[in-house]
C-alpha cells in the first residue's frame, strides 16, 4: 500500500505561549486526521511574528503534504497570519470579492468597517473554507489549510474542508492495560515487540486513578489490521507472563 498523506499542525498566537489560552484544536485535528488516514508528524506552536510564520510555513509546506493552521484570523492589528501565508506563497493579499460581499450583507454595509473587511482578504488564488458559525472564511491555497483559532470555528472549517481531501488507511489502535504492573517490569518484552513490528506505533502509558489504583496501558497504533493484531497479542501476552491480568480497552480513570 502507498504510504498515508503527511500533515503538520501550526498553533498560531501569543497566547497559547502564554499560558493566557489552552489549546482545544490539536487534539480535534489529529483525531480527525487519523480516521482519514493522514498521518500527523508534527505540531509547531508559534507566536504572532510575521518572520516565524512565513519560515515555519514555508519549511512545513515542503515537507508535508499538508500544513493545517490554527489562529491569526481575526480583524485586530495581530491577525497576521493570512498576509504572512501570502508572502510565504508568493503572492499579494488582497481583498476577495466574493468573501468581502457575503461578509458586507452579514454585517451591514454601515457596520462594516476596515477592521471587519480585513477578514475578507485571502491570499490571491486561495480557495475560501466555509465557516457555518460566524461566515468569515477559513482558505485552503497550495498546502496549507488555513483556520480559526476559536474552536467551535475552527471544527466548523474543519468539516467543510475534510472531504475534499484525500486520505488513506485509517489508523487504528489496540490497548491491554494491567494495574498494578509498572513500566519498569515490562520495559524489555514490550521493546522486543516493537522492533518486530517497526511499521507501527507502540507506546506505554502509566496511569494513577484518583482511587489510588495504579498501573500502565500498553497502545498498538498502525494499518496495517494483521499486524496490529499481532502485536496487540503479544501485548496481552507479555503482560500475562509478567503475572499481571491483561484488561483489553484504554483504563477507566
Amino acid at each position: 500500500m502507498p504510504p498515508n498523506p503527511t500533515a503538520c499542525i501550526i498553533v498560531i498566537g501569543n497566547e497559547i505561549l502564554s499560558g493566557r489560552t489552552q489549546d482545544a484544536n490539536i487534539n480535534f485535528i489529529a483525531r480527525r486526521l487519523g480516521v482519514m488516514g493522514i498521518t500527523l508528524q508534527e505540531v509547531r506552536v508559534i507566536p504572532d511574528i510575521a518572520r516565524t510564520i512565513v519560515a515555519t510555513l514555508t519549511e512545513m509546506r515542503a515537507r508535508v503534504d499538508h500544513v493545517f493552521t490554527t489562529g491569526g484570523i481575526g480583524p485586530t492589528h495581530d491577525d497576521i497570519t493570512s498576509a504572512c501565508v501570502a508572502e510565504a506563497m508568493g503572492v499579494p493579499w488582497e481583498i476577495h470579492p466574493e468573501s468581502f460581499a457575503l461578509l458586507e450583507a452579514h454585517f451591514g454595509t454601515e457596520n462594516f468597517n476596515a477592521a471587519r473587511q480585513r477578514m475578507a482578504m485571502l491570499p490571491r488564488g486561495a480557495t475560501p473554507i466555509r465557516n457555518s458559525v460566524s461566515l468569515a472564511p477559513g482558505y485552503s491555497i497550495g498546502n496549507i489549510h488555513v483556520m480559526a483559532g476559536v474552536p467551535k470555528i475552527m471544527q466548523a472549517m474543519f468539516d467543510e474542508l475534510a472531504p475534499t481531501l484525500e486520505g488513506g488507511s485509517p489508523v487504528q489502535s489496540r490497548s491491554w492495560f494491567a494495574f498494578d504492573l509498572f513500566e519498569g517490569a515490562l520495559a524489555a518484552g514490550f521493546e522486543a515487540i516493537a522492533e518486530q513490528h517497526p511499521e507501527l506505533d507502540l507506546g506505554s502509558y502509566p496511569f494513577h486513578r484518583p482511587d489510588g489504583r495504579r498501573g500502565v496501558a500498553l497502545v498498538c497504533k498502525g494499518t496495517d489490521i494483521a499486524r496490529l493484531d499481532h502485536a496487540a497479542a503479544q501485548v496481552k501476552m507479555l503482560i500475562a507472563d509478567l503475572g499481571a491480568t491483561p484488561i483489553e480497552g484504554e483504563p477507566p480513570l
